[in-house]
């Protein structure tokens, strides 16, 4: 598996988020979090934070560098290694695994992802057979969009709530592929939750309440 920083709010986790950081980055990038949610003491979630592996980036000149995909243009509509985004998510259905077997059901766990990580929650979240308790996506496009499995969300995940966010003045991640990805899961009949916040391509304070409060509702405590 992946090595991945893990925060606990309670001692006897009965809930997981699995959140996914993005290009360059590291797990511990989200960690600080944590604390900033202020989840209410009866809160028990365990949050997962994988490291991606060390790749070249076409976009960067081949520089290595942590990344769930290479990345080779960076079109509105971006190019990138699909194959290396699906070895990703299949990496990320280990942690869920490991949750299942550490008695977290799939229904108990929520997929996160921050830009590329993002692309990889909704990839996971369209290949994997189990229904998570939330699909969260921060800044992020859906890369896979065209993909006839996106089709399967429809029937597997109308009752799964989904929560989009992005930053109005993103210039890296355009707002508008946020939109985007908004109005196929909705056209598929999910549970869409869409805010945007006065912010470029990274979180802004009002997210993390607005962030706090989705998970109490879709994590309650047991």
């Amino acid at each position: 598996m992946l090595p991945a920083l893990e925060i606990e709010t309670s001692p006897q986790p009965d809930a997981a988020v699995i959140l996914l950081h993005g290009l360059g980055a590291d797990g511990n990038d989200f960690g600080p979090i944590v604390a900033e949610l202020g989840l209410p003491a009866d809160a028990a979630i365990r949050f997962i934070f994988p490291h991606a592996p060390a790749i070249p980036v076409t976009i960067n000149r081949h520089y290595v560098m942590p990344a769930w995909y290479d990345i080779t243009s960076i079109d509105i509509d971006r190019t990138i290694d699909a194959g290396q985004l699906r070895a990703s998510a299949e990496q990320i259905a280990a942690f869920v695994d490991r949750e299942v077997a550490r008695g977290i059901p799939p229904e108990r766990i929520v997929i996160a992802g921050f830009s590329q990580g993002g692309a990889v929650a909704y990839e996971l979240a369209a290949s994997d057979d189990r229904v998570f308790a939330g699909l969260m996506v921060l800044s992020s496009y859906f890369a896979t969009q065209k993909d006839a499995q996106w089709r399967e969300l429809q029937e597997k995940c109308q009752h799964m709530p989904v929560l989009i966010m992005h930053g109005q003045a993103d210039d890296i991640v355009s707002e508008s592929l946020g939109r985007s990805a908004c109005k196929i899961l909705c056209d598929l009949g999910l549970q869409v939750s869409y805010k945007t916040y006065p912010v470029g391509h990274s979180v802004h304070p009002r997210q993390i309440e607005d962030i706090s409060k989705w998970l109490q509702t879709v994590l309650p405590p047991r």
